[in-house]
């Protein structure tokens, strides 16, 4: 079994900041797993501009950006392709890889497994079970990495940040949606991204608008929505349901660690309720841009290796 100074479960922008930041630091002993066969995170499958590889510079795309990221960690034990499927009892990491099951040990271990989309199901939205219907990392993956166009009317649920950057991603692959819809009077995003989803591309936003039921029989072929107590059926190809984050919590939903509602509950240091485990960046349950992680996986360096030394 393999054992290491510090493993940091994800390789994200918060993950390998906090990498790079420990090396810069004369930590070496550090391995980073990544579930994907690319590090990178989800600025991977965000082929919009607004990110930058620090703090000051907002002009990249999400893909230049993880190049980037990547670019910078050559050298690093960076482990692509690979899972952590569980905690063990002996307080060690049970992984998945293309060589098979292995264990793993670490005397600091680090979660930066990210964040991810409330599903369908977590949302109790009713219907058929069809093709088309997917959140808003599926639909940039599908569109910015496989270069596919899964529908060509759909409407998107949620008014978020996230919400709106579906719009940039189906002008990039010729898609029309046919409204965005929330079940909020008020967006949770700013209030001028309304008019600007009007102006530059023709889409309305429905407020105080709930999703009852997507429907079809092969494929989708409208929704049910419910407004001022007045239900109306919406014509459309697919269905983009974005935003609600919350913590990718599988590997201690089980009790490893304590939580606060699906979030590792951490100090201000980053601790969580096991003394050799932390938790950095969307992790905790708080969607932050990728710069605001990386300086999170800095601010952790500093602290860990504080502690190894």
């Amino acid at each position: 079994m393999e054992h290491h100074d510090i493993v940091i479960i994800g390789g994200g922008p918060a993950g390998l900041t906090l990498a790079l930041e420990l090396n810069a630091l004369g930590i070496k002993d550090v391995v980073v797993l990544e579930r994907e066969q690319e590090a990178g995170g989800i600025p991977r499958h965000c082929g919009h501009l607004g990110f930058g590889i620090d703090n000051k510079n907002r002009f990249l795309t999400g893909p230049k950006f993880a190049t980037k990221l990547r670019e910078l960690t050559n050298g690093l034990d960076i482990r692509t392709g690979t899972t952590v499927l569980e905690f063990t009892l002996r307080g060690t990491m049970r992984l998945h890889s293309g060589s098979g099951i292995s264990e793993m040990s670490a005397r600091r271990i680090v979660l930066a497994t990210g964040t991810r989309e409330s599903s369908r199901a977590a949302r109790l939205i009713g219907g058929n079970r069809l093709p088309g219907v997917m959140n808003t990392g599926t639909f940039q993956q599908l569109v910015y990495l496989k270069h596919q166009k899964p529908f060509s009317n759909p409407v998107i649920v949620g008014s978020e940040w996230v919400s709106f950057s579906n719009l940039l991603t189906c002008r990039h692959a010729k898609i029309k949606p046919v409204c965005m819809i929330t079940e909020s009077t008020n967006l949770n995003a700013p209030s001028y991204f309304s008019l600007g989803a009007r102006l530059a591309f023709g889409v309305s936003v429905k407020r105080s608008t709930k999703l009852l039921s997507i429907n079809g029989h092969i494929k989708v072929e409208s929704v049910d929505v419910e407004s001022g107590g007045q239900k109306q059926t919406i014509a459309c190809d697919g269905v983009i349901i974005s935003g609600k984050f919350r913590s990718e919590n599988g590997l201690y939903s089980s009790g490893v660690i304590e939580q606060e509602n699906t979030a590792p509950l951490t100090t201000d240091t980053y601790r969580t309720s096991k003394p050799n485990i932390y938790a950095v960046g969307n992790v905790l349950g708080h969607l932050e841009t990728a710069g605001a992680c990386m300086l999170h996986g800095r601010k952790l360096a500093t602290i860990i290796a504080s502690e190894l030394r």
